[in-house]
């Protein structure tokens, strides 16, 4: 989500809305764990698109929140090597060392289940795996910061903190954001800022930590071919992960966890 300023209008979710919103994140990652096996050398990120299109649509019975949004053309996004978010899946075809990341938001039953992973097509390179690790670690930086009382500036000033500590960047332009029955709700969830500062977390209030990490510089582009597509201004790497989560009366349940992240209880994370 591109960062904006403006009054923030928060909306807690009722136990029957947290219910829905495990449903529809479940559908999320069962998403993302179904794509990993075609994610190869050669695939174009077209066929990602169709087969999680098929999938959502016959399988799931969801609906793709991305396709139409705002004019967007497609179901995924798929963003390569250089590109942050929002890459349009096409022609393009994945050849081994790329790192990509697949975000997908199914709809199910009118509630939204946002998530994000990366990928590796083939062997990546040392620097490659090394940037994907780091951000999927920031993520889970910010989420273990997560309970009532604490301020969406701990949560930023950490994941910033933490990534900058082992040499790369985060993006401030775009955000994590809140969700729920709209895909974009308030608050703006931004991954970098200042400790107690910012919005007061309550318990009920779901939205997404999705950190874009760079190899290089923080600075990125928009491309004004597609309207779209953002990459790194100096062509470096970037790499993102994003969960949603619910505030709990004592801290956080991450709602778009995997099959492998559920299997581990949240150790994979802490494994890097």
């Amino acid at each position: 989500m591109l960062h904006s300023s403006g009054p923030q209008r928060i909306s807690l979710k009722s136990p029957a809305e947290q219910e829905a919103m495990r449903a529809a994140g479940r559908a999320a990652a069962d998403l993302l764990d179904m794509i990993g096996e075609y994610v190869v050398p050669g695939v174009s990120t077209e066929e990602l698109d169709r087969i999680c299109h098929q999938y959502m649509v016959e399988v799931q019975h969801t609906v793709p929140a991305p396709l139409g949004y705002k004019g967007f053309p497609k179901s995924i996004c798929t963003s390569v090597n250089h590109v942050v978010c929002h890459g349009i899946p096409g022609d393009k075809r994945l050849k081994s060392g790329d790192i990509i990341n697949i975000d997908v938001t199914p709809i199910l039953n009118g509630w939204h289940g946002d998530s994000s992973r990366m990928y590796y097509v083939g062997t990546p390179s040392v620097q490659a795996k090394r940037l994907v690790e780091v951000c999927y670690h920031a993520m889970w930086v910010g989420i273990d910061k997560v309970r009532p009382g604490i301020r969406l500036g701990d949560l930023g000033h950490a994941i910033q903190s933490f990534v900058e500590r082992q040499g790369f960047t985060v993006v401030h332009e775009y955000c994590g954001h809140g969700i729920g029955r709209v895909f974009h709700e308030d608050p703006q969830v931004l991954h970098y800022g200042q400790p107690d500062t910012g919005l007061e977390l309550e318990a009920g209030m779901t939205f997404t930590i999705e950190p874009m990490v760079n190899a290089g510089k923080r600075h990125v582009r928009l491309l004004p071919a597609d309207g779209w597509t953002v990459v790194t201004k100096d062509h470096s790497l970037s790499a993102q992960w994003e969960h949603t989560v619910l505030v709990t009366a004592h801290g956080v349940e991450v709602l778009t966890l995997g099959a492998a992240e559920r299997a581990a209880g949240g150790a994979v994370a802490r494994a890097l």
